[in-house]
């Protein structure tokens, strides 16, 4: 592809031989005589280099690099100054420029100047493909378990990975939807792209479309800048759409558009903007009985519903247990300091009768309490929270709802209290070296203690 610079300057002759000179070394160029064009040509052209002059009418060529590096943070810029005008070269370097180049310039300066701000976008563009596929690395290795069940899923992710389909995954909460949805990610050929996640659900409603979409300048009371939105952001990569049953109406229809029509409008903006992006959508909600409800739209489930993944809860695989165990057990010595070498018989038994309401990430946060008060490096059945030696089955907590049932929330909750008592214990309720114990602050531990009424 041809690298594409946008050229901003109000004389029409500099204008004309920066043009000439850059198409004649096979660059793409876009011309514009002022920052306010330059700045509204972004999004549209997409330029790989742009050039400002310092001195134009309306926008000076620095305050269209304030907006531009508020806008696009890794936008490259070069800045065109007059001769002398050395102070205000160094000040577009502090702000975020490049370079700069004087007036009135050489052309094999000007183009060796270019081609260097070019080389250096092109390698930062590298190393930041390579920290997110450092951040991003995946293997199903994370993915514990041996059950047949689990099995089938892996096969479905790798069945459906390569393909460009919409994925929706369901399952409980704490079942992995996730894990399930990067290793989807990263075995497709999307994985040197981003993968953008969105929690649906944690979004306030006022700000949801914002987020997705985008928005223009003084699109409303609080926009003071332009944003670009996350189907932007995963341009080229595959965009999580996570608890997409909690989307607003409103959002439904406009990710509905999106999905149609693949391409986004800013909130404010009349301008469509391509993306070329890979949705993988996960609930934890009956989207059909949403469907009945009228909360949910039926015609985006179809177009979410192309390819289905259910993951199967924690008690549908109980013979996985003890190798999440291990795994955890394996983790928390590292993050805790600590040196815990077994867990006794009896202890397995009583996590494998028990149904995790929360899922894996119940059984986490048990077995990181567990390990805080274990003694000789062993967990004994003793050291285990209470609720898993006798609590009624889940199949019955949950027949009559979709899978969100307050008894998961307070089961969580339970084990959120038992592992800040331990800790304490463990700490000798020294509550600065508990919350960092806990990796939460001071603050939070605080407030935890107090909702829990813990001294």
């Amino acid at each position: 592809m041809k690298k594409r610079v946008l050229v901003a300057d109000d004389e029409a002759r500099i204008r004309k031989v920066m043009t000439m000179l850059l198409r004649d070394e096979g660059y793409e160029v876009l011309a514009v005589e002022n920052g306010k064009e330059a700045v509204k040509a972004l999004d549209a052209f997409r330029p790989d280099l742009i050039l400002l002059d310092q001195q134009m009418p309306d926008m000076t060529g620095m305050e269209a690099l304030q907006q531009i590096k508020t806008a696009h943070p890794g936008a490259t810029v070069l800045m065109v100054t007059a001769y002398g005008s050395v102070t205000l070269a160094v000040q577009a370097i502090k702000n975020g420029a490049y370079d700069f180049i004087e007036k009135p310039f050489d052309n094999d300066k000007f183009l060796l100047t270019v081609e260097r701000a070019l080389n250096f976008q092109e390698i930062r563009n590298e190393l930041n493909h390579l920290k997110e596929q450092q951040n991003d690395r995946f293997s199903f290795g994370q993915i514990i378990g041996n059950s047949a069940k689990l099995q089938q899923v892996m096969a479905q992710v790798r069945k459906v990975a390569d393909t460009n389909v919409t994925v929706l995954v369901l399952g409980e909460s704490g079942v992995g939807k996730e894990l399930v949805s990067r290793a989807i990610h990263h075995y497709s050929s999307r994985k040197e792209k981003p993968l953008v996640t969105v929690n649906c659900g944690a979004i306030p409603l006022t700000l949801i479309e914002s987020e997705l979409f985008g928005h223009e300048k003084g699109a409303f009371t609080d926009a003071k800048e332009m944003r670009t939105g996350t189907f932007e952001k995963a341009d080229g990569g595959t965009l999580f759409l996570d608890e997409i049953g909690e989307l607003p109406p409103d959002a439904q229809v406009k990710l509905l558009r999106v999905l149609e029509e693949k391409s986004v409008t800013h909130i404010g903006g009349k301008k469509e903007i391509p993306v070329d992006v890979r949705i993988i959508a996960a609930t934890n909600r009956n989207l059909e009985e949403r469907v009945r409800q009228g909360t949910f739209r039926l015609d985006l489930l179809y177009r979410l519903n192309i390819f289905t993944i259910n993951i199967p809860s924690l008690r549908e695989r109980r013979e996985d247990i003890p190798m999440l165990v291990d795994h955890f057990i394996a983790k928390y010595n590292k993050i805790l300091n600590l040196s815990v070498k077994n867990i006794s018989q009896e202890a397995i038994d009583q996590l494998c009768s028990y149904d995790w309401p929360g899922n894996i990430r119940d059984l986490e946060n048990a077995i990181q309490s567990a390990m805080i008060l274990s003694e000789n490096g062993t967990i004994l059945a003793d050291h285990l929270p209470m609720r898993t030696k006798s609590y009624p089955r889940i199949e019955s907590l949950l027949a009559d709802n979709d899978g969100d049932s307050n008894k998961i929330k307070e089961a969580n909750e339970h084990t959120e209290k038992e592992l800040i008592v331990a800790t304490l214990k463990r700490c000798d309720n020294n509550r600065t070296l508990a919350a960092k114990a806990l990796h939460i602050s001071r603050k939070t531990l605080f407030n935890k203690m107090k909702k829990y009424q813990l001294g």
